[in-house]
């Protein structure tokens, strides 16, 4: 007699759902690149709490004070807006370069080699001590912008002629431009034997909204300087080229598809030089920004990272220039927080998980996961 068994075992239970990944082949929504990078904020947030916590810590607490010390008040506002202002430009550089897939990682090199420009004419010097200020800012800007972009023109040559890996090359070189600056804070223009140069003259000094305060008693100690309109001026004009102007859409082209671009006639080598030079003169500003409005003298320590915190910053931004503006002052508040945090590591670990979640939503972002119910068989 045959054995009828209608049951199922176990063992041949499956999970109703399945996940289906394809990659995606038309373009992703308007909303899911800015919806990603707000995720992935939230994401890191978690984990920091996370650590946080298992660390004895209040995270709310923690995340209270950050906001307090970086945003709570007008003043703490101005200076998390001067921690922003180079973090906007060297995040600018970062942006056009990525965008034509040139992984520059030498925004750090750019900014010590834009330092040094305009701190030439202070000290060499290329201008009278009193000259005029708007011809010292007009010309510490040229100084500055010229010595980036030559500082992004090696490598980029390298890259178009010989095809040297742009990301080793650029990396070097900033360990020679901090080097090179050394030579100079440490030998040559030393102050009685310090590590640092002479204080500049003011009329070196880029203006600060604290010099309006004998009009405006408002603007009284507030730290925030010029540099905040070279690098929002910046940002329009970078998007405008990006998104409006014939070299925009080379530059986009070559990113996205290098074969085409070489088919349409566009010369790819000459974008890789110039796009590296515009990348290098961005970064050179944001060294003579920090020069000319907060530490006015050439010194080492004028670099808490900020050309290695512009990758992120560039990432955050999904590569938009105007975007970049408002990355840049969220990490502008982590690095102002990080004086007034205990223990001081936690506004740079959530900066590097900030990296790790965006690399992750990238994935989201080039394929399409969907949860499908399983049919039974």
């Amino acid at each position: 007699m045959a054995e009828i068994n209608n049951t199922k075992s176990a063992s041949s239970w499956k999970f109703p759902f399945r996940i289906k990944i394809e990659n995606r082949v038309d373009n992703p929504p308007k909303w899911l690149s800015p919806t990603l990078s707000v995720g992935a904020i939230i994401i890191a947030l978690l984990i920091g709490a996370i650590v946080i916590w298992m660390g004895g810590g209040n995270p709310w607490a923690a995340y209270s004070h950050i906001a307090k010390y970086s945003l709570g008040s007008v003043g703490v506002l101005s200076d998390t807006l001067v921690k922003a202002i180079p973090l906007m430009l060297v995040g600018l550089a970062c942006s056009i370069a990525f965008r034509m897939k040139l992984w520059n990682i030498g925004a750090e090199g750019q900014f010590f080699l834009g330092a040094f420009g305009a701190s030439l004419v202070v000290l060499l010097p290329i201008l009278p001590e009193d000259a005029p200020k708007w011809l010292f800012i007009i010309t510490m800007a040229f100084f500055g912008m010229l010595f980036g972009a030559l500082w992004g023109f090696i490598p980029g040559l390298l890259k178009a002629r010989y095809n040297v890996n742009e990301i080793i090359s650029t990396l070097m070189m900033n360990y020679i431009a901090i080097e090179w600056n050394n030579y100079f804070i440490y030998a040559v223009w030393s102050e009685r034997g310090f590590q640092m140069s002479r204080m500049f003259q003011r009329n070196a000094w880029l203006p600060r909204l604290s010099d309006l305060s004998t009009r405006w008693p408002f603007f009284s100690g507030l730290t925030t300087h010029f540099g905040l309109v070279f690098a929002v001026l910046a940002a329009i004009i970078l998007w405008l080229i990006l998104s409006k102007s014939k070299w925009g859409y080379e530059i986009r082209l070559i990113g996205d598809n290098p074969k085409a671009a070489e088919y349409a006639g566009i010369s790819i080598k000459k974008n890789i030089v110039l796009v590296m030079m515009v990348s290098g003169a961005l970064a050179g500003l944001a060294g003579m920004s920090e020069i000319g409005g907060v530490v006015h003298r050439l010194q080492g320590a004028i670099s808490p990272g900020y050309g290695y915190t512009g990758i992120i910053i560039a990432w955050l931004a999904k590569l938009n220039p105007l975007a970049v503006i408002l990355a840049s002052i969220l990490f502008g508040a982590l690095i102002l927080a990080g004086r007034e945090v205990q223990p001081a590591g936690i506004p740079t670990l959530i900066q590097g998980m900030i990296m790790v979640t965006l690399i992750a939503s990238d994935f989201f972002y080039r394929n399409r996961v969907t949860i499908i119910r399983r049919v039974e068989d």
